[in-house]
């Protein structure tokens, strides 16, 4: 049935993209897809009509439904209907009859589980310009992929089918990602903080308000001798500015210049879940990283952690899930690695044991988020500072939901978590 589901979903996208000839802007990666997704929606969307894939619409289903457009919400919630798909079929078809004011821009997710996803993916909607994050050390969908090397080769099938008139936009300082320069034949960008690169983000800095509390970051993008400041509120960590100098590079590439880019970033404030900086209880402060967890990303909120400053710093670290043979070792590395930044530890779930054994201070240790979140509720004084993150199946949010300051917020996080649920 699913089978017979992805063909006609096939057709009736192509049928869309015959018929509106949308620019496809694809983006891949292990780690900073979303966020980099919506810096570029937010910036190409300062000059364009555009449409950004939600979730982990991904797939040979998901990359369908988000170019027949109109049915994100209905997915999260009814997703696993049948009687949900012959809906988006029929009011498909009828939208293509009628009409509609269809995007210039398509902004798509590719995802691979598996070898040749990416392929098969690419072959159906080819992009103009294609968008790499990062692969890291550790591969994920162990199953199928035993080494990042494996990863990096299905990853670079977004940038192998480029044209000589197309873009490929490569992170300058995963040498993975770089290495796809010499697959394409398109017209590449790099961007990164290191040397060389063609989009650079300096000089990052946390914000803070009149009351010390961290509200953003501020860094500068740096290109062809000249930069612009950009400021980023709501959320924390380099994620965003390498998230911000991506989409950077795609404004580039569509002939924008710094100060329309610096001014379309202006209205991105991070994706839910992702180095969100939240109020919690007893005047804390809340880092929430709780979207998902691969050892490149938690490296990245303890680094995040260790970077803004507080009185006392709490991480609660759930199972990295998906690493297979890597997993004790890339769980043992975070806990060497919290070792010198955090005060105080909480893991969560059997595998995030391997954390704990390598943490060198105080250390709490629970089987799931339920059994966690009074306890890390407990823990917290006056103005800690608390990193919550961990892989979607461990549901970290249900801990985030418990020492949040604001219920407004929590009704938010509970609609985010019933997403979840229902796109697993």
């Amino acid at each position: 049935m699913q089978k017979i589901l992805q063909f006609k979903l096939g057709i009736l996208a192509g049928i869309y993209l015959w018929k509106y000839k949308p620019m496809i802007i694809g983006v891949t990666g292990n780690a900073g897809k979303t966020s980099t997704k919506e810096a570029i929606g937010a910036v190409v969307g300062h000059i364009k009509k555009v449409r950004v894939s939600a979730g982990n619409l991904n797939n040979e289903l998901g990359l369908p439904l988000t170019i027949i457009g109109g049915w994100d919400e209905e997915y999260y919630e009814q997703g696993s209907s049948l009687w949900f798909w012959f809906k988006v079929l029929v009011g498909g078809y009828w939208s293509l009859v009628v009409g509609q004011s269809y995007p210039e821009v398509l902004i798509l997710e590719y995802g691979a589980d598996k070898p040749g996803d990416i392929k098969k993916l690419v072959s159906k909607y080819k992009p103009h310009i294609s968008v790499v994050t990062t692969v890291g050390d550790v591969p994920v969908h162990v199953e199928f992929f035993k080494e990042a090397d494996s990863v990096a080769n299905e990853k670079s099938n977004l940038v192998k089918v480029l044209s000589p008139s197309d873009f490929a936009i490569l992170n300058h300082d995963d040498h993975r990602v770089l290495e796809m320069k010499s697959k394409t034949k398109a017209r590449v960008i790099t961007y990164g903080f290191n040397e060389g690169a063609d989009v650079r983000p300096s000089d990052v800095e946390y914000i803070s308000d009149e009351e010390g509390r961290p509200i953003g970051v501020n860094f500068k993008l740096n290109q062809g001798g000249h930069f612009v400041p950009v400021m980023i509120r709501g959320s924390l960590g380099k994620s965003q500015a390498w998230s911000a100098a991506a989409a950077s590079a795609v404004g580039l590439a569509l002939g924008m210049n710094l100060v329309q880019i610096d001014e379309a970033l202006r209205g991105y404030h991070g994706p839910k879940g992702r180095l969100k900086i939240l109020r919690g209880i007893k005047n804390s402060n809340i880092i929430d990283d709780t979207y998902n967890a691969s050892p490149a990303a938690t490296h990245l909120a303890l680094e995040t952690l260790r970077d803004v400053p507080a009185l006392r710093k709490i991480a609660v670290l759930g199972d990295m899930l998906e690493l297979g043979e890597h997993s004790e070792k890339a769980h043992r590395a975070i806990g060497v690695f919290a070792s010198g930044i955090v005060d105080i530890l909480v893991c969560v779930g059997p595998r995030a044991k391997d954390i704990a054994s390598a943490f060198s201070k105080e250390v709490f240790v629970f089987d799931n988020s339920n059994d966690a979140k009074s306890k890390v509720k407990e823990l917290i004084s006056e103005h800690d500072l608390v990193l919550v993150k961990g892989s979607q199946g461990m549901r970290m949010e249900r801990i985030v939901e418990e020492i949040m300051a604001h219920p407004e917020n929590k009704k938010d996080l509970l609609v985010r978590q019933s997403r979840r649920w229902l796109s697993k």
